[in-house]
């Protein structure tokens, strides 16, 4: 049976009690709320990173697979071989028509050369015409003279006559000639062009096939750990197969989902604590990077359309991108896709 020296310290225990819980919950909520005055916390966030999907850009046959699942891998790295046998016959094929395409430049070239020298023939021609031609008339003009004379005959004035007139005949088709001689020239000259238009298509093809060649073997688009290995020796893939991936260590973000309604305070640059969910007992830094142009629902591939009868106001979120500041231990821990807790400091 309790003494009544018992029940009056129970009595005074009690408000004790009492008012130290009290102050433990006015604590706590008091640091609740002065926490929420300055940060803005979301667990809708998740590691993100770029990821290269490495596609076939050529048909072949694997003929060698340089890297194993999950293995690091530099850029530049040499991961595939494709059989490159038929690539390089159409190689050889390409260098063999720009060296035929050459020669047809060598030909016009010499086809330049001679119709020159038809021109020139054909204006020495043309000097020796008009020479012939001078010649001619004079000699008519000399043969009229002495014919109103009486001191040649018709016979001879008629003979002046005729030269003069072939000479003249002469020297017309010399012309022609030379003008013909001149638009050969002009001709070979633009057969020298499309030559050399032909060369160019010809490298160009060249060009082309050297770079299907370079195709069959496949190189590290990034620096970072080559997954989802989806080929085997031996195996035929054809242009635009999916080879493997390339999952990049130097590159990673968070995106964390905020709700609109926790944007007013935000700006870029902010400090950022991240917790990773795999690691709880480690908090990473970072800062925002960047806030979306639109919610998330509006990237959707059906986004919702509000213009109905039937309105329910929902609370949207928008992605927002936080870089993180993370040493190489810690970045070869994290991967994209894990799960984050994350809070802005908002008056930063």
């Amino acid at each position: 049976m309790e003494t009544p020296e018992k029940n009056s310290k129970k009595n005074k225990m009690l408000p004790i009690i009492l008012g130290l819980v009290v102050l433990v919950a006015v604590y706590f909520g008091v640091t609740k709320y002065v926490y929420a005055l300055h940060h803005e916390d979301t667990d809708d966030a998740q590691i993100d990173g770029d990821i290269s999907p490495v596609l076939a850009r050529v048909a072949g046959y694997v003929n060698e697979i340089r890297f194993e699942e999950n293995q690091p891998v530099n850029k530049g790295d040499t991961l595939v071989k494709l059989d490159d046998r038929d690539l390089r016959i159409k190689v050889e094929q390409a260098q063999a028509a720009v060296e035929n395409a050459a020669a047809g430049v060598s030909v016009a070239s010499a086809n330049v050369t001679t119709a020159q020298a038809n021109a020139e023939t054909a204006k020495f021609s043309v000097e020796s015409a008009k020479v012939r031609v001078w010649k001619a008339t004079q000699d008519f003009s000399r043969y009229e003279n002495l014919l109103k004379d009486k001191a040649v005959t018709q016979q001879q004035f008629d003979a002046a006559k005729a030269e003069k007139e072939s000479a003249e005949a002469q020297l017309s088709v010399a012309v022609k000639q030379l003008s013909a001689a001149g638009m050969q020239v002009e001709a070979a000259n633009k057969q020298v062009e499309v030559a050399n238009s032909f060369v160019s298509q010809k490298r160009a093809d060249l060009d082309f096939a050297l770079l299907q060649l370079s195709y069959a073997t496949v190189i590290s688009p990034a620096k970072g750990k080559a997954s989802r290995k989806n080929i085997q020796l031996g195996q035929l893939v054809s242009v635009g197969y999916p080879m493997f991936a390339v999952v990049s260590d130097q590159s990673l973000y968070v995106i964390a989902n905020f709700k609109e309604t926790q944007l007013e305070d935000m700006q870029k640059d902010q400090k950022v604590e991240v917790v990773v969910d795999a690691f709880p007992n480690h908090q990473l830094e970072g800062k925002i990077y960047s806030i979306s142009s639109a919610t998330g629902a509006k990237f959707s591939l059906l986004p919702p359309d509000n213009a109905t009868g039937n309105f329910v106001k929902v609370v949207q979120r928008v992605p927002v991108k936080i870089v993180l500041n993370t040493d190489a231990e810690t970045a070869g821990k994290i991967r994209p896709g894990m799960s984050v807790k994350v809070s802005v400091l908002t008056n930063n």
